[in-house]
């Protein structure tokens, strides 16, 4: 953990500005849920939705086993809750833009971005700390068996995801112009395809894309957990509506209650837990497992410490991430102005991890 917080804390590479660049906010419905109408109930302490949204992504972690085991669906059988799948942050970026979510999961890049332009959330969990589950793959008759041999060729990612954040530090670090490579902005399905049909050479992308991909003649040629190393960190966070936070307090720590839950039981009952991701990833048991494992996930008590988000009275180094992310992405030119540290300590909801944890 002290190996840890000292990546964690350091800032991120100055290419993280370039990645706002992408993060542009439509509001297409042809990609996107329809927008509902919130619920109508009065905001005061206990109060409880008549639905929640949940924005999710197939990622093989606490939320996706939440679902699996309907923990939610069992506690409050009066509230309808509605799993909404998406591919990718950017993809809930907009649809919180727009009001079709009440929470969704993002990564820790278009997290920072979305924050920095001011969109109407709050990050209240940290799913998970990325390590191996993302990767750059190539295919095998591609010719790349290290960075050196990128240059000249396809590689699809999808654009502001923490994979394109990853991808862009990996060629800094090689010294290598990404001007010299083609980066093709493709969602995981769609990378799949193409991998299949032969039109690119690579990609970084997420599990279970990236399992399929690897049986698909696939060869690792570097993980997010090898970028972490070297202080390239990247998470998968929960973000929450402002509206839906300030309203339904109570009931958002009930939620991060019921992924605090699925965290104990992959502690606990490892092949359990692992069972019943597969039934959602599309994985045997052993293979979800082993993708599982790839991740980091953090307990409620964890989250509320100094390291991740912290507390109201106390906030954690998430805070201080998200304000140095912003202030690159000035020095890019990418946004204006950042706000300042008690802007981003204002952005954690930390208070339902917090409650969760006692």
């Amino acid at each position: 953990m002290t190996q840890f917080k000292r990546l964690f804390r350091r800032r991120f590479n100055l290419l993280l500005g370039l990645l706002s660049l992408f993060l542009v906010i439509s509001f297409s419905a042809c990609s996107q849920p329809e927008a509902t109408t919130p619920s109508t109930d009065t905001s005061a302490e206990g109060a409880m939705p008549t639905e929640f949204r949940i924005g999710y992504q197939v990622i093989p972690n606490a939320e996706v086993l939440t679902k699996n085991l309907g923990i939610m669906e069992e506690k409050f059988p009066d509230i309808e809750i509605k799993w909404l799948p998406f591919d990718s942050g950017r993809d809930v970026n907009t649809a919180m833009a727009s009001g079709g979510l009440d929470v969704g999961l993002v990564g820790s890049v278009p997290a920072s971005t979305g924050i920095a332009q001011d969109l109407p959330y709050q990050v209240y969990i940290i799913h998970d700390i990325i390590g191996d589950n993302e990767a750059l793959a190539v295919t095998g008759a591609s010719g790349i068996s290290s960075m050196a041999d990128l240059p000249g060729k396809k590689i699809a990612v999808p654009f502001g995801s923490t994979t394109h954040f990853s991808l862009l530090s990996a060629l800094e670090q090689e010294g290598i112009d990404p001007n010299d490579l083609q980066i093709l902005d493709m969602q995981p399905q769609d990378m799949l395809a193409a991998w299949t049909r032969g039109d690119i050479d690579g990609g970084f992308v997420w599990h279970p894309t990236l399992s399929k991909m690897m049986e698909a003649d696939g060869t690792l040629l570097i993980t997010a957990k090898e970028l972490a190393e070297s202080g390239v960190i990247t998470a998968d966070l929960g973000v929450v509506s402002k509206d839906f936070a300030s309203s339904y307090p109570d009931f958002l720590t009930s939620y991060v209650a019921a992924i605090d839950e699925a965290v104990t039981l992959y502690r606990d009952d490892p092949q359990a837990a692992s069972e019943a991701i597969s039934e959602e990833i599309g994985l045997s048991p052993e293979e979800s497992l082993s993708v599982m494992d790839e991740l980091v996930w953090l307990s409620a008590e964890e989250q509320a410490s100094d390291k991740y988000l912290g507390t109201p009275e106390a906030p954690g180094a998430m805070s201080q991430v998200m304000k140095d992310s912003a202030e690159f992405m000035v020095e890019q030119g990418a946004i204006v102005s950042a706000p300042d540290l008690d802007a981003y300590k204002e952005a954690m909801f930390n208070k339902a991890v917090a409650e969760a944890s006692k």
